[in-house]
């Protein structure tokens, strides 16, 4: 059941980041409608009270401004990466987008060089194995419940993304 729960937590997670980008769009959005909200309101009571209000709204300029260099900051941080992956050799530039995946790689060879060895230990101490509730017992030890959810969630979150993806 745990396993089954971990399959489906992997699943959902892995469409995490397609929903955070939904709220952060809605908040981008709020947030555009109130900054054109509090221009406008600006515009109204400069003309209302000459220009006292001109250093508030060259203060949202400035904010409006810092926000845009950050994102032009983010998006050159990415053009660099991508320069520096043309100089690089190929295998390198293969690694990079090859990191994540190599980690779950690991963890599931892990997971099988240790759950081999346990079943080749056993089979060889024919004497561990006597009646039909020792095998069970032994295989509960080879493929617990704590594995399975753990391989569960990879399988998820990986073969899950790629159906957010689609959508």
């Amino acid at each position: 059941m745990l396993s089954l729960f971990s399959t489906l937590g992997g699943l959902l997670i892995s469409g995490l980041p397609r929903l955070l980008d939904f709220f952060q769009n809605k908040a981008d959005q709020k947030h555009e409608l109130a900054l054109a909200n509090i221009q406008v309101q600006m515009q109204l009571q400069m003309m209302a009270q000459g220009f006292a209000a001109q250093e508030r709204m060259e203060e949202i300029r400035t904010d409006q401004i810092a926000m845009q260099s950050e994102a032009q900051m983010t998006e050159a941080a990415l053009k660099h990466d991508e320069k520096v992956l043309e100089k690089a050799s190929q295998w390198v530039a293969n690694y990079v987008g090859t990191v994540r995946p190599t980690v779950t790689y690991i963890f599931v060879f892990e997971l099988c060089a240790i759950n081999a060895w346990i079943a080749y230990y056993i089979y060889s101490r024919p004497s561990l194995v006597m009646n039909m509730d020792d095998l069970i017992r032994l295989s509960d030890i080879i493929f617990s419940s704590d594995e399975m959810a753990m391989l569960g969630g990879i399988i998820g979150f990986w073969f899950g993304s790629r159906g957010w993806a689609k959508k």
